[in-house]
């Protein structure tokens, strides 16, 4: 085979280790996971595949692509972990090729390399791979998105008028509008600004409106269906939807849900381009000194425009989480790929030699501050892990971590060396569901206990929880009448409705419901809320628990 084919036989076997083989090794995490499962299982359960219900109250934080698309998987492969996570991965799949795809098309043929490399870069970047094996939206936002602004780059460089260009504008406008159906509004908003931003760079002030007219009527007959249909069925999701998840989200200040300062992404971003943060240098200058064709050129105008735009709108929002820049991933891939292999051909490697060394240190440094807490000890921090084969294993992945920047710095070849150092974090990004530290398993998942006391809970049995761990509560016991306690979180607005208002219980009213029911009641809670709680609730006659800093299982 030649080189590239192994490349991308590597890039296929990546995808298998990493993102796919180890998705059910896990249990799944409060509270992303477990909400991405519960919906859409309550929608199997009811049959209302319309209007989203979490512990059957609305839910309208969300459209509900993602939750049809995890509805499918779970069908297919049954309530369980991979199926959970299922989609997610094959979303980062999909955008792979994508990437590599649009680099095919606009690249001249001497430069098809980069596909490959691209495809590299994305599926190695920390982020994609932690946001990819877990459940939630982003993933699959960034797929559609990927897709929309695949399809209109070249609409912009196919002829105009041509059958091509309106196909690739209707793909464009069908990928946008299944966006909008993922995560809402934001999906119009990115390819607005990054499209916009590039034909006026290109001076292509026609094509404004000339390219922008089609895609833009395919996406709203794309959405359109099922906009009407939850407004028929649910008058006043439009309003919370648009108001609460998308204007107060951007502007609601220190009042806003995750509000950061300006600077969230510029400070924290670095971390998830890892391992090819520090090769940034390398390919700016690449790109910079390098001469490209033409339709390359435009590749890295667009790409540039597609990553900074959305990146600068992201970081305007009051509102912020590392996995809203996921849709800059896929142009940094790019741009990282054809600026390296501009800048290693022309024997400019002082740069890249640079960034293997920062790289080895980092990990290095990591290594030993490891091997410190885990034997050592330090200042009380507890060991990550109780397992030898645990802690021992993760020891094999920050070992490698550091060989193999080291490996790349001595390599001969400019393909030898990409691909040695984007290799560095795949052992641990691969091992990562195995080895993940106990702490974190016993905050994040009360999976375990709530299987070993399933039997004990009866169709029939009043449940009660918190607002922490009601998600877990719905998808392992398969309920959807739990009743909550003290607060509602997230369910807020779907408390509001007469029909269901007597299900949020204040300390007294469940004091009341508890005594009540005796013997056909139980409370399933974060150990640390239950200790707020024991000296204003009667005493129970079981309890179990998965640790001080997780959650607690109460039969009265």
């Amino acid at each position: 085979m030649t080189s590239k084919s192994k490349l991308n036989l590597l890039i296929l076997s990546l995808f298998i280790a990493i993102y796919l083989f180890p998705l059910g090794a896990r249990p799944l995490m409060e509270p992303d996971e477990t909400r991405y499962g519960e919906v859409p299982r309550e929608m199997i359960a009811s049959g209302n595949w319309i209007s989203p219900h979490l512990n059957g109250l609305r839910y309208f934080e969300k459209p509900p692509l993602g939750y049809w698309l995890n509805g499918i998987s779970i069908m297919a492969f049954g309530e369980n972990a991979f199926a959970v996570r299922l989609p997610s991965a094959l979303s980062v799949g999909l955008s792979t090729l994508l990437i590599m795809l649009i680099i095919r098309q606009a690249c001249l043929r001497e430069e098809i390399w980069a596909a490959s490399i691209a495809g590299f870069v994305f599926l190695t970047c920390l982020e994609v791979t932690a946001i990819g094996t877990f459940s939630i939206l982003d993933s699959m936002l960034a797929c559609t998105l990927t897709l929309t602004m695949s399809c209109f780059f070249l609409a912009s460089q196919a002829q105009r008028g041509s059958s091509r260009q309106r196909w690739l504008l209707i793909g464009a406008g069908i990928s946008c509008g299944l966006a909008f159906l993922t995560k809402g509004f934001l999906a119009l908003v990115v390819p607005a600004i990054s499209m916009g931003a590039y034909l006026i760079w290109e001076r292509r002030f026609r094509d404004l409106i000339g390219l922008a007219w089609l895609p833009l009527l395919i996406a709203t007959l794309t959405a359109l269906p099922w906009s009407l249909a939850i407004h028929a069925q649910q008058p006043d999701f439009w309003n919370f939807f648009f108001w609460h998840e998308h204007v107060q989200r951007f502007l609601g200040g220190n009042k806003a849900q995750h509000a950061e300062s300006f600077w969230f992404f510029f400070i924290s971003a670095p971390a998830m381009f890892l391992p090819w943060t520090f090769l940034v240098p390398a390919a700016a200058l690449g790109l910079q000194k390098d001469t490209p064709p033409r339709k390359t050129s435009q590749l890295i105008r667009f790409s540039l425009c597609w990553l900074c735009l959305p990146f600068l709108f992201f970081s305007l929002s009051s509102g912020k989480l590392l996995t809203y820049i996921l849709p800059c991933f896929p142009p940094f891939a790019i741009l990282v790929s054809l600026g390296l292999l501009a800048g290693l051909r022309s024997g400019r490697q002082r740069l890249f030699q640079f960034g293997a060394c920062l790289l080895l240190i980092l990990f290095g440094v990591l290594a030993l501050a490891f091997i410190a807490i885990q034997v050592i000890g330090i200042n009380g921090v507890a060991a990550p892990y109780s397992k030898n084969w645990q802690w021992l294993l993760a020891l094999v992945c920050l070992t490698s971590m550091t060989l193999l920047p080291l490996a790349a710095y001595k390599a001969k070849t400019f393909g030898n060396k990409i691909i040695l150092y984007g290799l560095s974090m795949t052992l641990l990004l691969g091992m990562a569901p195995f080895i993940m530290p106990d702490l974190s398993i016993e905050k994040k998942s009360p999976g375990s206990l709530l299987r070993k006391h399933k039997e004990e809970v009866s169709v029939h049995t009043i449940v009660l929880s918190d607002e922490d761990t009601l998600r877990a509560v719905c998808w392992f016991l398969k309920r959807a009448d739990v009743l909550l306690i003290e607060e509602a979180g997230e369910l807020t607005y779907g408390m509001n409705y007469a029909d269901v208002s007597p299900r949020l219980l204040d300390l007294t009213a469940t004091k009341s419901k508890i005594l009540a029911n005796p013997n056909n009641i139980v409370l399933i809670a974060r150990a640390r809320n239950y200790r707020r709680w024991a000296d204003k609730l009667p005493l129970p006659r079981e309890i179990d628990d998965s640790g001080r800093d997780g959650y607690v299982f109460l039969r009265y």
